[in-house]
């Protein structure tokens, strides 16, 4: 076994190597670029070397800074964890001449898989299945289109080289293709340094299934079972779950079979994951295999109670296999949520900021979590958005969305636009506990990621209004400024009014309070009842009114409150009878940048005529691309920042006319 092992990478997988490895007793390494310098896993790490600037290709990407470091420390292996150089095969050769040990496949293995293209040809020649598709060498825009309209609309453009859900387009017909060719390309380009891609026929609403291989140096290949990962916004996974609902015996029993024998052709060694897609007749395709550790590992280790790391770590030291097929069991289901710096409002738009909150339930043995960040750190636009993994695991798939949920609850997150609300409707929507979510569901149903925006209802309004007369109590009460009600000639009675986040042309709401001898009793509409707010800590609430008692959670952000019950979100600002209330609503359209990145595309010139909804603008930031559009039919008179410019959030990037009469939203 190694004595010591630099980590290639950063974030919560380098945490969990950290993790393995003191467990083992191997002195760690870490790397940092100077963005990371005060970043958690360089703190857990035995060992620290800056490799260079923020910018990943210029630090986490600089093969030759990286094994300098491995060869000044004394390293012996190099761990590159999962992203960045992961599956670069020239990464792993050069690993081995400078004598030091790649912690993942042979090279040959690596430069078989690192092409989709000629995987699938691999693929094909060994009798797995695939998609109807392109996967050859030219490259002529041209030559593409015929080939995508040879397969049928709608296709999939896909990246030769990708990984992450980058580099991914889906056209529906050929008036779209030259546009999203262009689009897939440059996110190819920018996170894989390859714009080459390939063609297959997009599925409407299959399942994403994957089966986590191993291999050893004697030739032993096994299976760790599947993992279900068809939960998916942009391409990119927000859900996993082991094993997959609703797969029989003889579908798992195909389906592994297949991914052993795609590991098998290139004499797979290490982790590693063979990708499918499942149709709703039960047909199965291959779509890729990733030759790393997937960041959904922690899934496959709850069902099976090993650690996939170690395992990593004892193969690429030269020993076999800890354990034959036969001796592999699965116990249990477990489930996976990724928290994520974005705002599922806003299309899971990155987010960036610093760390306010950020508390997450207790870790247990049925209930892990891993993250590479805490409170006060900041997140950044150089990398991945994410911020934890929150995985649980019980007997039944029914207990592990129970216990999702429960943990799920317990989540605050503040400083950056985050999707716990958007995980919490997931785990409790219709869809998952059926087990009938595919690859479409999340885009299929917008409730999801935007909410459903109504009116409080009176419970609600009635936590509203006691939470705001709490904040008015003062810190030590007296006869002169107690705030009970009490006047010479009897109680006081006022009434509070709330506007709503519900949207434009919400109602406003009135709270009337009515203070007597034994509490308070709120009349609400054509409700009216005696109520209480009981404060349980961590800004969660249990509300009486009337007969109905609930628990729910109240928090002040930007001037307003925010009340959670269960997995819907009210947002509720007081209105100052002072003060006319102005719209407190922004176009759905802006032509500001919604967060700070690097302008890398005008797509219009400066005095065209453009209608509603036009695209105008790429902003690209942590690695993906974000469209702005007109706000209404009008010209574009002129841009504010030029291709190639860093813009700050909030920064406004087109000087746009609206036409007379045109409604921006």
């Amino acid at each position: 076994m190694f004595d010591k092992v630099l980590i290639a990478n950063r974030g919560e997988i380098a945490c969990r190597v950290i993790a393995t490895c003191r467990r083992l007793g191997i002195a760690t390494v870490a790397i940092y670029s100077q963005a990371d310098a005060a970043a958690r896993h360089v703190r857990l790490a035995d060992e620290a070397v800056c490799v260079g600037p923020a910018a990943a290709r210029d630090s986490y990407l600089c093969i030759p800074a990286i094994i300098q470091a491995a060869q000044q420390c004394g390293a012996q292996a190099i761990h590159p964890g999962y992203g960045f150089l992961s599956e670069n095969p020239q990464f792993a050769q050069d690993c081995l001449a400078a004598g030091l040990t790649f912690i993942g496949p042979p090279v040959a293995a690596m430069r078989a898989m690192s092409s989709k293209a000629s995987a699938k040809q691999l693929m094909q020649r060994c009798g797995v299945p695939l998609l109807p598709g392109y996967h050859g060498e030219e490259q002529d825009a041209a030559r593409l289109l015929r080939e995508a309209q040879r397969i049928g609309y709608p296709v999939l453009i896909k990246a030769t080289a990708g990984g992450g859900g980058k580099g991914m387009r889906v056209v529906e017909s050929a008036a779209l293709f030259d546009e999203r060719l262009a689009s897939c390309r440059r996110e190819a380009r920018a996170s894989f340094n390859d714009e080459r891609v390939l063609l297959e026929k997009y599925l409407q609403q299959p399942r994403h299934i994957e089966v986590q291989v191993f291999g050893d140096n004697a030739g032993q290949i096994v299976h760790l079972y599947e993992r279900d990962c068809s939960a998916q916004r942009r391409h990119q996974k927000v859900l996993e779950e082991a094993p997959a609902p609703h797969l029989s015996d003889v579908q798992r029993s195909a389906i592994t079979a297949a991914a052993c024998d795609a590991a098998r052709a290139v004499a797979y060694t290490g982790a590693g994951t063979v990708e499918f897609l499942l149709d709703a007749a039960g047909g199965f395709y291959f779509m890729e295999m990733n030759t790393r550790i997937q960041v959904e590992h922690p899934v496959t280790e709850m069902i099976t109670g090993l650690d996939l790391v170690e395992w990593q770590l004892r193969v690429a030291a030269g020993e076999a296999l800890p354990l034959s097929q036969q001796q592999i069991a699965m116990h249990g289901h477990a489930i996976e949520v990724r928290l994520y710096a974005e705002v599922p409002e806003a299309g899971f738009l990155p987010s960036s900021g610093t760390l306010t909150r950020f508390e997450l339930p207790a870790a247990a043995a049925a209930l892990r979590l891993e993250t590479g960040i805490e409170r006060g750190d900041r997140v950044g636009i150089d990398y991945d958005p994410m911020l934890a993994k929150l995985i649980v695991h019980a007997g039944t798939r029914a207990e592990a969305l129970a216990a999702l949920r429960r943990a799920l609850s317990q989540v605050r997150i503040a400083g950056v636009g985050n999707n716990v609300m958007f995980l919490r409707r997931l785990a409790a929507s219709a869809a998952l506990a059926s087990g009938q979510v595919d690859v479409g569901t999340i885009e299929r149903e917008p409730a999801l990621a935007a909410g459903i925006h109504e009116p409080a209802d009176a419970p609600v309004l009635a936590a509203a209004a006691l939470w705001t007369l709490l904040q008015e109590r003062p810190a030590a009460p007296s006869v002169w400024n107690a705030a009970d009600g009490w006047r010479l000639n009897g109680y006081l009675t006022r009434t509070l009014e709330f506007d709503s986040d519900a949207g434009p042309g919400a109602a406003v709401a009135a709270v009337t309070v009515h203070y007597r001898a034994d509490g308070l009793w709120l009349v609400i509409g054509e409700r009216s009842g005696a109520a209480m707010l009981r404060a349980e800590g961590n800004d969660c609430f249990f509300l009486q009114y009337g007969d109905d008692g609930m628990q729910l959670q109240i928090e002040q952000q930007a001037g307003a409150l925010r009340l959670v019950v269960g997995e819907h979100e009210y947002r509720l600002r007081r209105r100052d009878p002072l003060r006319a209330s102005g719209d407190a609503y922004v176009a759905e359209a802006s032509l500001a940048a919604p967060m700070p990145g690097r302008v890398i595309a005008q797509l219009v010139v400066a005095g065209s005529t453009v209608t509603k909804g036009a695209p105008l603008l790429i902003l690209e930031a942590m690695k993906m691309e974000h469209t702005i559009c007109a706000p209404a039919d009008g010209t574009v008179r002129g841009y504010r920042a030029a291709v190639g410019e860093q813009v700050r959030e909030g920064c406004e990037l087109i000087e746009f006319e609206a036409a007379a009469g045109s409604p921006s939203r």
